[in-house]
């Protein structure tokens, strides 16, 4: 199976903040940006793979700062690693206010995707080809992160059987 690019499957997506996406002090839900955090990601992973991928989790969901009603909500989302079905792809989550220009980094993430078969059943994705120093960080970085949720699923799966 031929190898693909972090940069042939990177995501970006942008999409304006209203007011139903928001509280009544005008601040953005953090279940609306979970919603399009879980959207780009989920782009992203099906670009890779080109199959159908379905969420397996989401590691980490930090928030920042606040986005507000008309923010231009901008994701970015790339796959840091492949594993053999699953992939885990970060997504970076930019405000900017239109009128200021105003950039903040308001929310960062990392989710496992899962590629299915027609089937839908779990296949091979193909490998990842880190370019970049950055990419290659991001690499190695995500390998620390599957290797901690494999001992605690290690963890969690022997104190249920005790």
């Amino acid at each position: 199976m031929q190898g693909k690019t972090v940069s042939e499957s990177a995501t970006y997506m942008a999409v304006g903040m209203n007011p139903e996406d928001t509280n009544p002090y005008g601040n953005v839900h953090g279940g609306v940006i979970m919603k399009y955090v879980d959207t780009a990601a989920g782009a992203a992973a099906i670009r890779h793979a080109r199959t159908n991928c379905v969420t397996a989790s989401i590691d980490r969901l930090d928030f920042h700062c606040p986005v507000f009603v008309g923010d231009l909500l901008v994701l970015k989302a790339s796959v840091n690693f492949v594993g053999k079905t699953s992939m885990e792809v970060g997504v970076r989550v930019e405000a900017e206010n239109l009128r200021t220009g105003e950039v903040r980094h308001t929310a960062s993430a990392y989710l496992t995707f899962v590629a299915l078969d027609d089937r839908g059943r779990p296949m091979q994705a193909p490998p990842l080809i880190a370019e970049t120093e950055t990419e290659m960080r991001r690499n190695c970085e995500a390998k620390v992160r599957r290797e901690y949720r494999l001992a605690e699923k290690a963890r969690e799966t022997a104190c249920n059987s005790g």
